[in-house]
C-alpha cells in the first residue's frame, strides 16, 4: 500500500512536464508534416526524412539542409550554414545551467532543447523544487521530440494526400509555430525590459527579412535582441533583470 503514493510521486515531475509540454506537441505537428513534405518533394526518402528529424531535431535548419542538399551544395557548406543557425543554442545551455541539478543524463537530454522548450523551461524550472527539475525536462523534451518526428512521418508518408484533400491545411500549417512563439512570448511583455528586448528582436528580423537577408536574419536578430537586454540591464545595476 505504501509503494503507490511513492511511485505516483516520483512518476509526477515526468507527468507534470509532459502535461505542460503539450502546446509544444500540438505546435509541432504541423510544421514536422510540411518538413517531411518538403524533404520527400526534394528527393529524400520517408525513411530518410524521419532520420533527420530523430537524430539533427533542429526545426529551420531541416528545412534549410533539405533544400541546399536538393540545390547540389557542397555537403561543408551546408554543414556550415545548419551549424550557424543553430548557434543560437550555445547560448542556451549557460541560461539553463543554474535551473538544472547535477545529473550524468543531461549531455543526452540537451538534444531535446529547442526555442520554445527553453522559453517554456526558463519560465517553469524556478517553480518546481530541484528533485523535480529533471523529470520535468525529460517529459517536456521528450513529448516534444516524439510530436516532431511523428509530424514529420505523417508529412513524409501522406503529406501529399492531406494538403491535395484540404488545400487550406498547407496553408495554416506555416502559421503553426509563429503562434507558438507568441503564445510563449506573450507573458514577458509585462517586463519592460523583455518588451525591448523581444521587440528589437522582432523589429531586426522583419527589417532584414524585408531586405532579403533570410538566412541571417534568425542570427543577427537575436543578437540585436541579446545586446538591448544586457545594454539595459547593465543601465540599471541597482536592479537586476531576472529571466
Amino acid at each position: 500500500m505504501t509503494s503507490r503514493p511513492a511511485a505516483s510521486k516520483v512518476q509526477q515531475p515526468w507527468r507534470t512536464g509532459a502535461r505542460e509540454a503539450i502546446p509544444l506537441f500540438g505546435g509541432y505537428i504541423p510544421i514536422a508534416i510540411s518538413f517531411g513534405l518538403i524533404a520527400v518533394q526534394a528527393g529524400f526518402t520517408a525513411w530518410e526524412a524521419i532520420l533527420i528529424s530523430f537524430l539533427v531535431y533542429a526545426g529551420t535548419a531541416q528545412f534549410l539542409f533539405v533544400s541546399m542538399v536538393a540545390s547540389g551544395v557542397p555537403i561543408w557548406l551546408v554543414t556550415l550554414m545548419t551549424l550557424l543557425i543553430n548557434a543560437r543554442l550555445v547560448v542556451y545551455g549557460p541560461n539553463m545551467a543554474p535551473l538544472l541539478p547535477q545529473s550524468r543524463w543531461w549531455p543526452w537530454l540537451m538534444h531535446g532543447l529547442t526555442d520554445q522548450l527553453f522559453a517554456l523551461a526558463h519560465t517553469r524550472l524556478p517553480q518546481l523544487p530541484v528533485e523535480q527539475r529533471l523529470g520535468w525536462f525529460t517529459g517536456a523534451s521528450l513529448l516534444a521530440w516524439f510530436g516532431w518526428v511523428v509530424g514529420t512521418a505523417v508529412g513524409a508518408v501522406a503529406g501529399a494526400e492531406l494538403t491535395a484533400r484540404w488545400p487550406t491545411l498547407g496553408q495554416a500549417m506555416s502559421f503553426a509555430l509563429p503562434a507558438l512563439f507568441v503564445v510563449l512570448l506573450a507573458p514577458r511583455f509585462t517586463s519592460r525590459i523583455w518588451s525591448a528586448t523581444i521587440g528589437a528582436t522582432i523589429l531586426a528580423a522583419a527589417l532584414l527579412q524585408f531586405y532579403g537577408w533570410t538566412k541571417t536574419a534568425i542570427p543577427v536578430a537575436a543578437a540585436c535582441g541579446m545586446l538591448v537586454f544586457y545594454a539595459m540591464k547593465n543601465s540599471t545595476p541597482g536592479k537586476r533583470e531576472t529571466a
